[in-house]
């Protein structure tokens, strides 16, 4: 797999590691001289001393042939930016760090799939064992070909309930948020603007799942 990394924080380096350990082909992207400096000397990948938000910067890390962009940036609105130009460059997998929760909404409703806030993760882990609550990692539920989904609601599913989805086989919708609340599935309600939905299903119905979002019809084939 090749993998550009922008950002060389502490995310971004533990990263490059972890993926050039197991064999990964990894292209850092760092904006700071030094910095970019100190990495090319302690890691064995391709490091880029450039702004990541350039396309030209991108492009020299032939973005075209990479199979995934990570933003591991410190700024939210960068991250942002050069997650939507992997998406303009077809990238299969964007992956956006953020740490401001509203620059998290910001880009959920982009439909960024894929949307990590390292900081409210490890808050809410900490939060839960202080209270003694063992949480099970969504990691290890997920096994085989199993995916759990998430996204935002948008006018095409306006006035329309969980009842009302035309999900594929072997899918299910577990709930939605919406704002800090959580509600059941079972309760089917009826969606509002900015609701986020959490599906399970396979791997090979991800894409179909992820058209309700662009399709009208509610996924009707």
């Amino acid at each position: 797999m090749r993998v550009i990394i922008v950002g060389a924080s502490a995310l971004g380096l533990d990263l490059s590691k972890k993926l050039i350990a197991k064999g990964d082909e990894v292209v850092l992207i760092e904006r700071d001289p030094a910095r970019a400096k100190e990495m090319a000397e302690i890691l064995d990948c391709t490091v880029i001393n450039a702004e990541g938000t350039r396309p030209d910067a991108l492009e020299k890390a032939e973005i075209c042939e990479a199979d995934a962009i990570v933003t591991c940036t410190d700024q939210d609105q960068n991250n942002i930016i050069i997650g939507l130009i992997g998406k303009s460059y077809n990238v299969p997998e964007v992956i956006i760090r953020t740490d401001d929760l509203q620059f998290q909404e910001v880009a959920k409703k982009l439909n960024f799939r894929h949307v990590i806030n390292p900081s409210q993760i490890a808050t809410t882990i900490i939060s839960d064992a202080l209270r003694g609550v063992n949480i099970i990692e969504l990691s290890a539920l997920v096994r085989g070909d199993v995916r759990f989904l998430s996204f935002m609601v948008n006018e095409n599913l306006n006035a329309k309930k969980i009842s009302d989805l035309l999900l594929p086989d072997k899918s299910a919708c577990i709930g939605l948020y919406r704002k800090n609340e959580f509600i059941l599935a079972k309760e089917d309600p009826t969606f509002q603007p900015n609701d986020e939905l959490i599906i399970v299903t396979r791997a090979e119905h991800v894409n179909r799942i992820l058209s309700l979002q662009t399709q009208p019809g509610s996924g009707e084939d």
